[in-house]
């Protein structure tokens, strides 16, 4: 009889005392180490067969990755290791980035959570990843160490494809840093599943929005939507509408239209791409609405 999960196949566990160490070690076994923290998608997949990589290198001890702090000029770092319960309850997170704690949230299960991590989350790189839109909406970049040391890569770029990242052999990324949130900012993330818990999203909508004088409408939204195409998705049409006419009711209704027409999603188990394209413009709306009723609630 043949098991559907025959468990995890040997490896080794190597438990490096630096970054450098670890970006060495990974550099020289291209193809047969990969680094974890949480490990949430790393055993599955092996247990699966899908990565069959010799040696797990831990990281999550190293310098910084534990590590949630928040300075009102430079902003908020979040350790590559600190799960994603940590960030829910974090007054730090609560108070400045709500719409990030919202999100977290809504990732699996309270159990999960406790081993799952934002970063991680990113790094899979899962065109249905409940955190990425937050992130990029609040414009966040990743701190990465390298075998030639630190540098910064922004989310707008870091995407490849489905599981591709610009991540190189002997990269590790130690933090992901936001920007202060802009003044008055408001936001919501709106996750359609097949079941109310613990279900990987069929559409994800992420809207940000908050005051700008720079922009004709006064306002400026970030939308992000997950599950509509091979990286996470902005619709680069919907936010310039948003920015450039008077918002009124139908101007969000056009808005959610714009969404919708913008992106491209595929049929899969979980969802046909029309359905997708159906609550794409219907959850955008519905997001918009609630965010703009608290930005003009403010503005009173």
């Amino acid at each position: 009889m043949h098991s559907a999960h025959p468990g995890l196949p040997e490896f080794d566990y190597v438990k490096p005392a630096s970054l450098a160490e670890a970006s060495a070690f990974l550099k020289a076994h291209v193809g047969e180490a990969r680094p974890f923290m949480g490990g949430t998608d790393t055993f599955v997949r092996m247990r699966d067969g899908f990565w069959k990589e010799k040696y797990l290198v831990d990281v999550k001890h190293l310098e910084g990755m534990q590590d949630i702090t928040y300075d009102p000029a430079a902003g908020l770092v979040i350790g590559a290791a600190v799960n994603m319960n940590r960030v829910v309850a974090s007054p730090l997170v609560k108070e400045h980035y709500p719409l990030l704690a919202e999100a977290a949230h809504s990732v699996a299960s309270y159990q999960l959570r406790t081993r799952a991590t934002i970063v991680g989350n990113i790094c899979n790189a899962s065109p249905a990843g409940d955190t990425t839109g937050a992130c990029i909406a609040f414009d966040a970049r990743l701190k990465v160490h390298g075998v030639d040391g630190f540098r910064f890569e922004p989310l707008q770029t870091f995407f490849k494809g489905p599981g591709k990242t610009v991540l190189q052999p002997g990269d590790i990324v130690v933090s992901i840093h936001f920007p202060p949130a802009p003044r008055g900012a408001q936001g919501k993330y709106i996750k359609l599943g097949r079941n109310a818990i613990g279900d990987l999203s069929i559409v994800g909508i992420t809207v940000l929005g908050y005051p700008d004088a720079s922009s004709s409408s006064g306002y400026r939204f970030k939308i992000a939507l997950a599950s509509v195409a091979p990286t996470p998705f902005v619709p680069a049409p919907a936010e310039a509408l948003l920015a450039e006419k008077t918002i009124t009711p139908a101007l969000l209704e056009e808005a959610a239209q714009a969404a919708m027409d913008a992106c491209k999603p595929i049929d899969d188990v979980r969802s046909s791409a029309v359905y997708r394209k159906a609550m794409v413009r219907n959850l955008t709306h519905k997001a918009l609405v609630d965010v703009w009723g608290r930005l003009s609630a403010a503005a009173r």
